[in-house]
């Protein structure tokens, strides 16, 4: 008979190893969720009156993680600041024309006009808190499935 390395003739993870993997994938996208994407778009709409400018593209990379820099004139003077978490434009070249808005006492603190209302980062938040939850139930479907089974399971006399 030829049997897994394990000695238990199954392969796969087996119940307790999805019930932490579901309990593990859970807290990462929870946390995903509530201590970055959250936030982010909070960060975002708090710019919603911040002052406006003619910026373009310095930098782009991956705008929704933080990788973007847009250049732009704020009193009087040339800025180049990053864009923050959560926000769109990626797929934009260097050179593009966007519009930003930016706190007047710290031109660093800005955001494209068209992230301001959350944008990317909310949806984002809730997805991966959505995705939470759907791992979340999924743990509770493993633990149950768990406990039966131990019931289940015969007793040596």
């Amino acid at each position: 008979m030829n049997e897994s390395a394990s000695g238990s003739g199954q392969s796969g993870l087996g119940p307790r190893g999805s019930l932490v993997m579901s309990l593990t994938l859970a807290l990462l996208l929870g946390m995903l969720s509530v201590l970055v994407m959250f936030p982010a778009a909070e960060h975002l709409r708090s710019l919603r009156n911040g002052e406006r400018a003619d910026a373009t593209l310095h930098t782009s990379g991956s705008c929704m993680i933080g990788h973007c820099r847009v250049e732009f004139e704020a009193n009087g003077r040339t800025v180049v600041a990053d864009l923050p978490t959560g926000s769109g434009g990626g797929k934009q070249s260097v050179g593009a024309a966007l519009t930003v808005r930016y706190q007047a006492d710290d031109p660093q603190v800005v955001a494209r006009e068209a992230d301001v209302g959350g944008g990317g980062a909310a949806l984002l938040a809730w997805i991966s808190g959505g995705t939470a939850l759907l791992f979340l139930i999924l743990s509770a479907v493993a633990a149950v499935f768990l406990v039966r089974q131990r019931r289940a399971a015969p007793t040596p006399a």
